[in-house]
Parts: C-alpha cells; structure tokens; sequence
C-alpha cells in the first residue's frame, strides 16, 4: 500500500509540474488571504490556470470573499464522500477554489495520516494547473507549517505591527530549524509607501539574520489602499474591481514575478513530494515498530 502511494506520486511528479507557493504570515489580520486571492487572479489574467487551497481549515474565508456559493467542502473530501474536483469553485477569470469549512474544530486538528489524505487529494486531481497557492491559517500551528514546508516557496505577509514582525520571525524561525526551510519571500502589505515597506523588511531582516541562517527576499511592498476595503464590501477582488489602484499595480507586479520563480527539477517542494515524505515517515515507523 506505502509503495503504491510513493510509486503513483514519483509518476505524478514527473508528468503535473506546478508551482506551489504557500502564503503565510504567522499572525492573522496582515491581509494574507487578499494577497493569496488577488496574486491568484492576476495570474489568472496572465493566462495562467491557478487554484487556490483555503487552508484555514478551520475559519475559512476565501469563497466568503469572491461571494462564491459553495456545496460541499475539503472536510467532504477528507470523510471520503467525494473527490477534490467535486468540491471546486469557479471564481474570476477561472480561478479554481477548493474551498474549506469554517467553524468545524475537527479540520484544524487533522492527524498526520489526515494531512496526507488532503495533499494526496491534490496529487490525483485530473484537471492540469500551472500555479497552486495555498493560503495557510494564521498562527504556527502544525497544519500551517506542513503546507508551508511542503511549497516550493513561502510567501510571508507582514505589515507594520510589532506582532505582525515577532509572529512571522517565529514561523520563519519553526520553518528554518525545525524542517529546513532556508529561503522565504517576503511581502511589505498595508505601508504608506515604498520606503516604509523596505523599513520593516529591514527590521526583519535584522533580527533573522542575527539568529538564523535564512535568506529574505523583498518581493513587493503593496500600499495601503482604500479601495480594498471597498472591494471587500462588494465581495470583490481587488484587481478585478479596480485594476489600476495602487494596491491592484502591487499586486500584480507581485504576480508577473512570482510566475519567473523556478520550478525546481528535483522533487523537493511539490505537494506531492511532502506526502512521499509522510509515506517514508510511516514506513519508518512501521518498520521501526516491528
């Protein structure tokens, strides 16, 4: 059974290449989700077929934003009542959804065997994607950092707040000692102007590169902008309901830079890589335990 699963991913590998961009930010309120959802739809416009994962599977929002009506959900998939491509929605320009549940204690509690469920559950998905992002729950929890571990690149959103910076140099602190994660995109949201976002990528920077070997990248500082909270209100996305506003222009230059970032041509980031490593882990044990 354990080698069939690694056998069928090994084949998924070298045949679905997709770019798998976990975007996180360790505290909740720094405007991950709207960063996940515009990026996803600005690429989508660049003629691109992405999907975005709410991988907050325990408040989810992603659908509640787009005003999206959603039937079934991943807690659907997980309990085996249905396939992952029969709980996707639809949103602009073709973005596909797969949305999570809100309010359901038991998704944000998912054991290891669970987590590999779901990502297996996206490693048998039929419909071809170039870009997957995944936008994780707030906090450091284990969920978040198996997705986070699992991407090809993490996106971490901080806005000037002392918390938004201590949160998010803990979660890049797990992700660095605890599972070798070295590299880390870095998003400036919600700053005054350029100069205020590359201040607090500096503070950042400081402080990581005092106590941790990582490497930052500033991959876009996006403004704060009115117009989001507008956008909000019409259950919108921002670079659909106003593309030439300066956070849409961020967002989208964040986009169009995002899709250059190389696919490694070694199986390490994909999602399908992270259950072969879940598959290898229980293999040890069970062979350990015998």
């Amino acid at each position: 059974m354990i080698e069939d699963q690694a056998s069928s991913l090994r084949k998924m590998q070298q045949t679905n290449l997709v770019k798998v961009i976990a975007v996180t930010g360790g505290k909740g309120g720094v405007g991950k989700t709207n960063i996940t959802l515009n990026t996803a739809i600005a690429m989508a416009k660049m003629g691109k077929k992405v999907m975005v994962l709410d991988a907050d599977l325990g408040l989810a929002n992603v659908d509640v934003m787009l005003g999206l009506r959603v039937g079934k959900n991943l807690s659907h998939v997980l309990s085996g009542e249905c396939l992952l491509e029969d709980v996707l929605v639809e949103g602009p320009y073709g973005v596909k959804i797969a949305p999570a549940t809100s309010g359901t204690q038991s998704m944000t509690e998912l054991s290891r065997v669970e987590h590999a469920g779901l990502i297996r559950a996206f490693s048998e998905l039929r419909e071809k994607i170039d870009v997957l992002l995944v936008d994780t729950a707030a906090g450091i929890s284990d969920m978040v950092l198996s997705f986070s571990r699992a991407a090809q690149d993490v996106m971490v959103v901080v806005c000037d707040e002392p918390t938004s910076l201590t949160d998010a140099y803990a979660l890049i602190k797990l992700l660095n000692r605890d599972h070798g994660v070295f590299r880390f995109k870095i998003v400036a949201n919600m700053v005054r102007n350029m100069r205020e976002g590359q201040e607090l990528f500096a503070k950042l920077s400081k402080v990581t590169g005092r106590f941790l070997d990582v490497a930052l990248e500033l991959v876009a500082t996006v403004p704060y902008d009115e117009n989001i909270r507008n956008a909000v209100r019409k259950q919108k996305a921002l670079v659909e309901a106003y593309p030439s506003s300066p956070a849409a222009t961020a967002i989208t230059q964040l986009a169009g830079k995002a899709l250059q970032w190389p696919i490694p041509q070694q199986p390490g980031g994909h999602l399908e890589f992270f259950l072969e490593q879940l598959v290898d882990q229980q293999a040890r044990q069970v062979q350990g335990n015998a």
